[in-house]
Parts: structure tokens; sequence; C-alpha cells
């Protein structure tokens, strides 16, 4: 099951008796932990029927016996482990034996976070035939922009794709910190309007003009001026556009290129869903290919691992800041 049936089942109060969240993105496991906590049980009851304990703080034994009670005052008690990786799972004997036979009216969730479950383990099996199991993977970086825009469709919401690249490549994979920042947009714009890039830069924070997305943009169209503005102001504020950032995103980019370049069909939705990236963009690695011929290309990706070692500490000449850097590297990609 994924994240949205599963959801939209504890809704419908249809509830699994046991459920096993696991894996390396925490947010998707919150979200389904936190909906079973606050929806399954009115406020009156979960003084009686519910409890939340935590993997590090509690054993199988006590877990075990609260699940085999019964409710007082609802038709379900709910039991909710935290940070379950921290429980003692070499010792899950009386788990097993639970798993076998579960209580019908107990929902009790498992959210085991930051790594995957041992899918060899017997319990996993277990988990499987007697509720649900989710598993909780991490997004790719060339998938946040996506998201996002999935996020706001979900919500009847429209956000332009250079919008959603813009709070990608700046907010990164914390799904966490991606979906307030979508709440706060969802607040703070007017409904019937597409989000833009100025309202990121208002309500987020995100130059729409000097950020990495705008120098990939002035590079492919080799703008020089532009590409060199923006070097200036990363110079300038280093905390928000540090080295190692601003190196990957251009990595990234000069590797679409280079990709863009071997495509065997390059029409627009063939190139989006080969490139991962939305339509909307395909004209830009045109332009960059034209503008960047293969082996200027691979000269690039080769630069771009040659400074990323430099702003490591490794091979540096007399340049050593992360501006003078990233000007040269500038400078020998349009050059």
């Amino acid at each position: 099951m994924n994240t949205q049936s599963i959801l939209s089942d504890i809704k419908k109060k249809k509830l699994s008796p046991v459920y096993l969240l696991h894996g390396e993105e925490p947010y998707f496991i919150d979200l389904i932990s936190d909906a079973i906590e606050h929806q399954v049980l009115d406020e009156a009851q979960k003084g009686f029927d519910q409890t939340v304990v935590y993997g590090k703080d509690a054993d199988f034994s006590s877990i075990i016996s609260m699940a085999k009670r019964y409710p007082m005052m609802s038709d379900h008690q709910v039991i909710v482990v935290k940070e379950a990786q921290n429980l003692k799972w070499k010792d899950d004997e009386l788990l097993q034996k639970y798993l076998g036979q579960p209580t019908p009216s107990t929902v009790l969730v498992f959210a085991h976070k930051y790594s995957k479950f041992d899918k060899r383990k017997k319990a996993y099996k277990l988990f499987e035939k007697a509720g649900v199991v989710l598993e909780s993977a991490k997004l790719y970086d060339d998938k946040v922009a996506g998201w996002i825009n999935e996020q706001l469709t979900a919500a009847n919401r429209k956000i332009h794709p250079q919008a959603a690249a813009m709070m990608a490549e700046f907010l990164g994979t914390d799904l966490s910190k991606v979906a307030n920042e979508i709440e706060k947009l969802m607040l703070n714009v007017p409904a019937d309007r597409e989000i833009g890039a100025a309202d990121i830069e208002r309500n987020i924070g995100i130059s729409k003009d000097f950020n990495s997305f705008e120098l990939n943009t002035a590079l492919a169209k080799r703008n020089s001026f532009k590409a060199f503005q923006i070097v200036e102001y990363f110079a300038a504020n280093p905390k928000s556009n540090p080295m190692p950032v601003v190196i990957g995103t251009l990595g990234t980019y000069f590797t679409k290129i280079l990709k863009y370049h071997y495509l065997p069909e390059k029409n627009s939705a063939a190139a989006a869903k080969a490139l991962g990236v939305h339509p909307f963009f395909v004209k830009e690695y045109e332009l960059a290919a034209r503008n960047f011929n293969r082996r200027k290309t691979f000269e690039i990706i080769h630069l771009i691992k040659e400074f990323d070692l430099k702003s490591k500490g490794m091979h540096v000449g007399p340049l050593t800041s992360s501006g003078d850097l990233l000007s040269e590297l500038i400078f020998k990609i349009l050059n």
C-alpha cells in the first residue's frame, strides 16, 4: 500500500491491527503514525485507550501485554511505538507470536525510522500477513520538484515549474522542511493564483534572480554577465549558497546536458521523461546542448570534478576562497 491509500483508510476508520512503517524517509512514517494518533480516537477516548511509547524505553513484553488488552471507551485501543528502530529486535519472539494472532480491537503501530527493517527477519513476513507494511524511501534530488507539484495539485493549487525547481534546489530532500514551506505558501498566496518565483522569494527567502537554478540557466544561454553577477552574489552570501551545493547542482545539470546529447528521441515528452525534468525545461536543455557540444560537455564535467576537489582543499593553488574558485570554474566553462 502507498501512503495516500493508507491515510485514506485511516480517515474512513478502515484500520489494521498492526502497522510496520519503516525506511530512510521519516516524513511519510510521521505522517501515517500522526494520523493514527490523532484521528482514530477522540480526545476523551485517548485518555483510556491510547498509549504512546518510545523504543528506547520499551520492550516487547510490555508492548505485547498492552496490545492484548481490550479497549475501555471505544471500539479500538491505539498503541504507537515511536523510534521503534531502538527496540531490541533480536528478542522479538513475543512479537512474532502476537503477529500470528493479533488482537482485532488493537491498532499497534511500529514507527521504525531512518533505516529499512530487515526483510529477512521472520517478523517482517508476519507483519505483511497480519497488517500493513509501508517502506518509506528517500526521495532523490531530481524527484523533489515533482513531489512539490503533486502536493499542491492534491490541494487544488498550482505552482509554476520554475518555482517548484527553485524550492527543490534550495530545500533539498528534507521533506518535512519542504512540506512546511508548502503550507506557508498555501497560506500566503491567494488560492486562485499560480505560485510563482516571486512568491518563493517573498515567502521562503530564496532569491529568484540569484540562485543555482538561475546560474545554470545563465550558463545554458552563455550569458556571462548574468553568470558572474550570480557568482558575486554567492561569494557575498556563502552561507546561503555553499560551494559544495553549487558544485553539486552544476554537476547534475551538465550531466543531464550530456544525457540530452545522446537521447535517441529529443521531442519534449521523451526528453523530459529521460532527463527527469518538467517538459517546461526541455527547451533550455536543447539550447544548452547547442551551446556546449558533446566534447565541451565532457570537458566541463571533468572541470566540475576537479573544482569539487579543490573546494575540499585538494590541489589548491593561490586561489583559496570559494568565490575565487567558483569564478575560475565559471570562466573555464564559458571559454
